[in-house]
């Protein structure tokens, strides 16, 4: 098999950005992670660095000598630029967290980006499973197929009555994250929004940015998770999240359609604007691109421009973030700089032109 490496994972399309799945069009991805640390070792706060290098070894040697190794590479992250880190927090295959930590720490990513594991973030072990459009079922499916080939080689700290263990009480019980990211530009127009945030605060499920815990919302991207994980078992938790996903997109669908029956001509000049603006402009910054390629998204969606479709701009959402940017022209770059080429790169992508 070809071995992978950082650099071509560049212009591939990652599973979650492919534009597929069901209810895809307004479910981006699916994705389903699992917290879990070893009962021979400290929790990584209080872990020393020889203990983290263990874990970090042993947790590697386990993947890679099992049916999952010749599938996967695996990324020292602690030898990474900082350039490589963010890249790789753009692509969603390592947290924010696990790029700006110190000391032994490692990343195993699938081939094809479907899957994920981060060793010596928060907890020991993270699995991350995504799938394209809203598609739960195969996301736990492949997430507990992984956790099996972990759990063969290595001792999980569990305990009989509270599940399994981990940093934060959040976390302990199914150490389960379900989350899906849903694409809500109409949600956002109409200003629904809010409504949304306080009914799901409700039910224990929270709303993130595009990258998660305590970011923005950039280009419209919302997560919808459970927040506590104690107390329900694995499938309570998928239908906790899938229970609710259908009514979100009811939702944005009903404001979709109000735009087009009662504001047809804005919606069209807003979207058209955008268009124009990402076909000519000179500059332009990662947050300016993130806005007007999400009315561009919703644009396709709603059959007002039938020139791109909507893979194609999920792609230019990841590779016009500035790491990816900078990736694709193979140099670093200042923040004025990375805006020219980001500028340069849109438009010659979009007119069907070779970007770089």
């Amino acid at each position: 098999m070809t071995k992978v490496t950082l650099d071509d994972l560049v212009f591939r399309r990652g599973e979650w950005l492919r534009g597929e799945g069901p209810e895809s069009v307004i479910v981006v991805s699916t994705r389903i992670r699992l917290a879990r640390n070893l009962a021979d070792y400290a929790f990584i706060s209080r872990a020393s660095d020889a203990d983290r290098k263990q874990i970090r070894d042993r947790v590697v040697e386990t993947v890679m000598a099992s049916e999952l190794g010749d599938r996967v590479f695996c990324v020292d992250v602690e030898e990474l630029s900082e350039l490589d880190r963010q890249f790789l927090v753009e692509r969603h295959l390592i947290s924010r967290e696990l790029a700006e930590m110190k000391g032994p720490r490692a990343v195993i990513i699938d081939h094809d980006e479907r899957f994920s594991i981060m060793v010596n973030e928060e907890d020991h072990i993270r699995i991350q499973v995504m799938q394209s459009g809203l598609n739960l079922a195969a996301a736990w499916e492949l997430a507990a197929q992984i956790d099996d080939v972990l759990e063969s080689g290595l001792t999980y700290a569990f305990d009989d009555e509270l599940g399994f263990l981990t940093a934060c009480p959040t976390n302990v019980g199914t150490g389960m994250r379900v989350s899906v990211m849903m694409h809500l530009p109409a949600v956002v127009i109409a200003r629904q929004m809010e409504n949304i945030l306080r009914s799901l605060q409700k039910i224990d499920l929270v709303v993130r940015g595009l990258y998660g815990e305590g970011s923005q919302a950039m280009g419209d991207f919302y997560q919808v998770s459970n927040q506590v994980t104690l107390g329900a078992s694995e499938q309570e938790l998928l239908d906790k999240v899938g229970d609710v996903v259908p009514t979100i997109i009811g939702y944005e669908n009903k404001a979709r359609a109000f735009l087009v029956e009662q504001n047809e001509e804005n919606l069209q000049d807003r979207v058209s604007r955008a268009l124009g603006i990402l076909c000519t402009a000179k500059t332009i910054s990662s947050e300016e691109t993130m806005h007007l390629l999400s009315s561009v998204r919703m644009g396709i969606a709603l059959g007002l421009i039938d020139k791109y479709d909507i893979p194609t701009i999920n792609d230019l959402f990841l590779q016009t973030q500035p790491a990816h940017l900078q990736k694709v022209y193979g140099q670093e770059l200042d923040s004025a700089d990375r805006n020219i080429e980001r500028a340069n790169f849109l438009r010659k992508h979009l007119a069907g032109e070779e970007a770089v």
